[in-house]
């Protein structure tokens, strides 16, 4: 099995996996070469007889302060790959020694390199999906609100692209930075003690929701003590009055934490939640109907 948690301790890619970091040259502000320091794609690329040419990163939780590499990572992108789906786990920059807006540059350039290489790992650049749980939820989020578009003149190959993902899925996700139903952790991890409230207001993802936000799906439990279900509400809610494609599951049991369900939420039916999701990917477009065998874990 893999480590659970990616913190303070080195972390290296499962058996077989193959990683790439995510800014060859090092990345913008970094302040050493350690592992924490070097933002990192695991790649796991759909099998040849069942690619359907869909892609997402996913980017697990933690608090911007550790990472669940394991049932919000990797795992989770073995089922999407099972499901002809490759997927791109990212570890991406984290508190104490980095706060906004490094992770949301390192999320930002991730989308840019798997569009830049949809070609050579035989995708389709239009069916980028971003795809994050907890403090990863807002991570996506904060992606799909605040994107940046191509620079076609650009040396980098890598920069030429847009870094607009073409759908988001947050999985118990923190998406605001004010009020009552924020993540207090988040807030100190993400924009420090005391912030600027004009970076509180960048950050809280729901005010920044319009007709160009990618369409998106949102699952949450209404007994999460650590995410308020109010987050994925106000999300919802910002998507239905722009005109944004939505689709919204509110489970009433599973604490904060239930990743994809199974062994960590038994006889619970917030695990059918993966299975919710690819169906709305098939109605979408992104999947094709006859494609999606792994229903369920």
């Amino acid at each position: 099995m893999f480590s659970a948690l990616f913190g303070a301790a080195e972390v290296s890619a499962p058996a077989g996996v193959e990683s790439i970091p995510v800014w060859p040259d090092g990345a913008p502000g970094a302040v050493g070469t350690e592992p924490l320091d070097v933002p990192t794609l695991y790649l796991y690329p759909a099998p040849a007889d069942k690619n359907t040419g869909a892609s997402v990163i996913v980017c697990p939780g933690g608090g911007y302060s550790g990472l669940a590499m394991g049932y919000e990572g990797h795992e989770v992108a073995q089922w999407l790959q099972s499901n002809g789906v490759s997927a791109y786990v990212l570890q991406y920059r984290l508190a104490p020694r980095y706060k906004y807006p490094a992770p949301q540059q390192d999320a930002q350039r991730a989308v840019r390199i798997v569009r830049s290489h949809a070609a050579e790992w035989k995708i389709d650049p239009n069916k980028i999906g971003i795809l994050g749980f907890s403090a990863g939820g807002h991570l996506s989020a904060m992606t799909g609100v605040h994107y940046i578009d191509g620079k076609p003149d650009s040396e980098d190959a890598v920069e030429r692209v847009s870094t607009r993902p073409d759908f988001i899925v947050l999985v118990y996700a923190v998406t605001t930075m004010e009020g009552p139903a924020t993540h207090a952790g988040c807030v100190k991890n993400l924009l420090g003690e005391s912030p600027d409230p004009a970076l509180v207001k960048e950050c809280s993802t729901q005010l920044h929701v319009n007709a160009n936000t990618p369409p998106t799906f949102i699952l949450h439990t209404t007994m999460d003590q650590a995410v308020p279900v109010a987050n994925a509400i106000l999300f919802f809610e910002a998507c239905v009055k722009a005109g944004v494609p939505v689709e919204m599951h509110l489970f009433e049991q599973g604490k904060h934490g239930v990743g994809m369900g199974g062994v960590r939420a038994p006889g619970n039916s917030v695990g059918e939640w993966p299975g919710l999701l690819l169906k709305w990917l098939q109605v979408r477009g992104v999947l094709p109907a006859t494609n999606c065998m792994a229903i369920r874990r």
